[in-house]
């Protein structure tokens, strides 16, 4: 592998339509772009929720670092797990509902995958970070006070774990925690060094 050029000479870019991503990816300091993927997020006939999120954040960030080869690109999706099933953004209310009645009193595990890449040098890695979250016996009204106070249809899982989405939990277990929102932001710090990038 080539060795990571001057930070000056290498863009970044987030290759994500995710706000939350892009706001957290803000939090590190670094100028960045933001460019949509075109990537077909549909899951392969028995695809795990592992698999699925890590060749989906390899094929976001292949995408746009095709069209931005001089830059480093970072792509990451995100699955969540309930008993080998994933379980993707609701899209609605009724099937936000359907989600959280399926996961209460279980535990769910949220994959956050990661891949930083940059064509120019050469440079591709990846991590894949899981978060434990446990969540509380819920019952329909809460749900629906819930659904009704935060509408997380663009959320995996329908849960929001930085807003109310706390109240429907009994633990969450993780080493990066940004992960569940959607970035983890250790592991992106750590890549991004890696690829040549300054960062306090």
């Amino acid at each position: 592998m080539t060795a990571p050029t001057s930070p000056a000479v290498r863009p970044l870019v987030l290759g994500s339509t995710s706000r939350y991503r892009r706001e957290l990816l803000s939090r590190l300091g670094l100028a960045f772009d933001v460019e949509a993927p075109q990537v077909d997020e549909t899951p392969r006939p028995g695809e795990a929720p592992a698999t699925l999120a890590w060749r989906l954040a390899l094929a976001k960030a292949r995408d746009v670092a095709a069209r931005r080869p001089e830059a480093i690109v970072i792509g990451s999706d995100q699955v969540a797990d309930l008993d080998g099933q994933p379980l993707g953004k609701p899209g609605t209310h009724e099937r936000a509902v359907a989600q959280l009645r399926r996961m209460r009193g279980h535990t769910v595990i949220f994959h956050t995958a990661l891949v930083v890449v940059c064509p120019a040098n050469g440079f591709e890695q990846q991590a894949l970070v899981p978060v434990e979250v446990r969540f509380r016996e819920l019952t329909d009204g809460e749900i629906e006070r819930y659904l009704r106070a935060e509408q997380p249809y663009d959320c995996a899982g329908s849960a929001k774990s930085e807003g109310l989405g706390i109240v429907l939990l009994e633990a969450i277990v993780s080493d990066d925690p940004t992960a569940l929102i959607g970035l983890p932001l250790i592991r992106t710090a750590r890549l991004l060094r890696a690829a040549g990038l300054v960062l306090p």
